[in-house]
């Protein structure tokens, strides 16, 4: 019976919206999840977190299986007409990168047995030798639970958690502990990969290391993880956690610089992780420092005479158990005695190391009740050389953004020596890099249209293009983290002397294009360059 209700809507498709044959084919594909046409869910698979880019696939898979994304992939790298496959975790790419344009959408985070929703593969732990075997699709904040479990966990974060596995994983994967621990995909032992010809192929180090290499920060363009195995550690119980405030930004970055060349040094006097913000007005500051003290008595800018009218916040934490409790605050105090924060803006609470690693989820909930989260969200994230951080500094946050930010400013260190050179990611050809990122939202009104103008789309992704320009002129030699463009020279300029190996890297594990359209590398027909 569900067959002839299937064959019947094929049959209207083909008639009311001209479905193609490659797409009819692909229907009829022996799937164990399911293969939706759903206006609801294709219109889901459709936008993304950053709300500024909207692509409708013709069909959207929640697969029950890895032989379910192969097999939607060897359909596509057989068919004659251009069908493509992208994988979306939870939707929080910014420019549409998770889309496909008349192809099919994997929601590799929904699960699509027919059966039971039991059937998903949890995260199988082993104790023994520190990993983690998890599904692509799965959240960070899952991994996070099931390792707790057997007190273990992931050496590396990224800020928010509710984030895919392989979703960070074709990125990077960045937060305050990448200067110590490097990246997520610097803290994989072994994946899973549905290459862009449909293969199922498990790699390593060790085993296929080419394709294990191009897939880890490679954006999707050399096949779709299915499971990744993680290294683990035995888990923190609680933080330290700790907020002091600059009003100069070389002592900022110095101090910033210092406490990330502790690792590596013996003793246990060094932090766990290292973030800074950029602070640009009163309600920034307020806002930022509301839940480690009352607000009753607000700081202000001017209270602190800030340079240049910015003020700088060093994050840090420092993790321990009940065999360290009695010594930590001591190795707290003999660390803050070396820094040169404004004395007595201090600011230190107490947490569930959970707690601490879900901390963002805590304003998500927020600013969903406030309607303030499902708007357009314009960001831009570059690696910075040491070098140029200052005169980044100068131009960046103390002319072009103005004082109105609408967002949080991210700057804090990394060393080079973290990344493995063998992966697609590129970073500055410096030993120490920051990243920047610039977390804007976009205002939009109660009718839905933009807001303040200052705060619009337009306006923050011009200033965002101010910022690139700048940089270009200044010699500035930025790499974008998250990156998007819009040209193949771009893209070119982007990879540099890693190009010629993308491309390679391309034609053996996806020669037909196949997979991630949507961030717009490869394309038939190629791009054009910039005029």
């Amino acid at each position: 019976m569900n067959k002839i209700v299937l064959t019947f809507a094929i049959c209207r498709l083909i008639v009311k919206v001209g479905l193609t044959m490659e797409l009819t084919d692909v229907l009829r594909l022996a799937i164990d999840g399911q293969l939706s046409l759903d206006r609801a869910e294709v219109e889901s698979a459709s936008k993304d977190f950053g709300s500024m880019k909207r692509t409708k696939p013709l069909a959207v898979l929640h697969p029950a299986s890895a032989e379910d994304v192969a097999r939607i992939v060897r359909a596509a790298y057989g068919s004659s007409r251009g069908l493509t496959v992208s994988a979306r975790g939870h939707g929080h790419s910014i420019n549409g990168q998770a889309q496909s344009k008349n192809g099919v959408v994997i929601e590799m985070s929904r699960w699509g047995r027919k059966e039971r929703e039991s059937a998903r593969p949890r995260p199988r732990v082993s104790v023994q030798e520190l990993y983690v075997d998890v599904w692509g699709g799965e959240l960070w904040i899952q991994v996070l639970r099931h390792t707790l479990m057997h007190g273990l966990a992931p050496k590396s974060w990224t800020d928010y958690l509710y984030l895919s596995v392989g979703g960070t994983l074709s990125n990077a994967g960045i937060s305050g502990q990448t200067f110590n621990h490097g990246p997520q995909i610097s803290n994989v032992h072994e994946l899973d990969v549905v290459t862009g010809k449909g293969e199922l192929m498990t790699c390593s180090e060790e085993k296929n290391s080419e394709l294990f290499y191009a897939v880890l920060g490679g954006l999707g363009q050399f096949g779709i993880i299915t499971r990744a195995r993680i290294a683990l550690e035995p888990a923190p119980q609680r933080v330290k956690w700790l907020r002091v405030l600059y009003s100069d930004f070389s002592a900022f970055t110095k101090d910033q610089e210092f406490l990330i060349s502790l690792h590596g040094h013996p003793g246990p006097q060094k932090f766990d992780y290292v973030e800074g913000f950029v602070i640009v007005d009163d309600s920034l500051i307020n806002n930022w420092r509301s839940s480690f003290c009352s607000p009753l008595n607000p700081i202000k800018l001017s209270s602190v005479n800030p340079d240049g009218g910015v003020l700088y916040c060093l994050e840090i934490t420092k993790n321990y158990d009940e065999t360290t409790a009695d010594t930590v605050d001591e190795d707290i105090e003999a660390l803050l005695k070396k820094l040169e924060f404004i004395p007595n803006l201090v600011f230190k609470t107490d947490v569930p190391y959970v707690d601490f690693l879900d901390r963002v989820h805590t304003s998500e909930l927020k600013l969903r009740s406030q309607g303030l989260w499902d708007v357009p969200h314009p960001w831009i994230n570059l690696f910075v050389p040491k070098s140029k951080i200052s005169d980044f500094d100068k131009v960046v946050f103390k002319r072009i953004l103005g004082k109105n930010t609408s967002g949080p400013i991210l700057i804090y260190p990394m060393n080079k020596d973290k990344w493995n050179e063998r992966s697609s990611v590129v970073t500055p050809d410096e030993d120490v890099f920051y990243v920047v990122g610039l977390l804007r939202s976009a205002a939009v009104s109660s009718s839905g249209t933009g807001g303040d103008e200052t705060q619009s789309v337009d306006y923050l992704t011009q200033q965002n293009g101010q910022i690139l320009k700048y940089c270009a002129e200044a010699g500035i030699m930025v790499k974008k983290y998250l990156p998007h463009y819009e040209t193949q020279e771009e893209w070119m300029d982007h990879y540099g002397e890693k190009w010629e190996q993308f491309q390679k890297l391309k034609k053996k594990f996806d020669p037909r294009r196949v997979l991630a359209t949507g961030q717009r590398i490869f394309i038939n027909p190629p791009l054009k360059k910039k005029q």
